[in-house]
């Protein structure tokens, strides 16, 4: 019977077994590398080799290109920080920051963009992966019309209904926010 081990876990000696995949030998011991599933296993010889097996897929993790869903956390004049939730229709399990800056948030009259009219704290952002960007977070951008605010509420805490590329309208008070909206796509 296989069990599921954590990286760290003391699995043998490393003088009873042979050191396979997923583990590694300290101090005369192995240890698991990799959280998954422990199997001893012959492998031609007449000695045992322990290994971990990777248990279920591996988590997702955005990459330059991704498509995702994003919450706007906080403005500025030049940026706009936001946690990354949705990596194309898979949830994230881990907190990934993102950043969308001045220049990527559309592609003509970049110098031009108000951030404060293009997103809000607390809206939701459809958004592409264009690099790791630093240690805090990843660089996102808006500029395509499939891209922008898909969600956002108003003043008056209502969801938001898009008028136009540029702006949502409050259905409730009839308010008009501007916003860098995403474009509907057509089922």
């Amino acid at each position: 019977m296989a069990a599921l081990v954590c990286v760290g876990d003391r699995l043998a000696s490393a003088d009873s077994l042979q050191a396979g995949t997923g583990t590694y030998v300290r101090g005369g011991f192995i240890y698991a590398s990799i959280v998954g599933l422990q199997q001893v296993v012959h492998e031609g010889t007449d000695e045992a080799v322990v290994q971990v097996v990777a248990k279920g897929a591996a988590p997702v993790v955005p990459e330059p290109g991704s498509i995702v869903i994003a919450k706007v956390t906080k403005v500025s004049p030049t940026a706009a920080n936001a946690r990354i939730v949705c990596c194309g229709a898979q949830a994230l399990e881990a907190d990934f920051s993102g950043v969308i800056r001045q220049q990527d948030v559309r592609t003509h009259e970049i110098d031009k963009v108000v951030m404060y009219d293009c997103f809000r704290p607390g809206d939701i952002v459809r958004a592409k992966v264009l690099s790791l960007g630093d240690a805090r977070s990843y660089h996102l951008s808006t500029a395509n019309n499939s891209l922008g605010v898909v969600r956002a509420k108003s003043l008056a805490g209502v969801a938001m209904v898009p008028v136009s590329w540029q702006e949502m309208q409050c259905p409730q008070t009839k308010a008009v926010e501007r916003r860098k909206v995403a474009k509907v796509e057509e089922a």
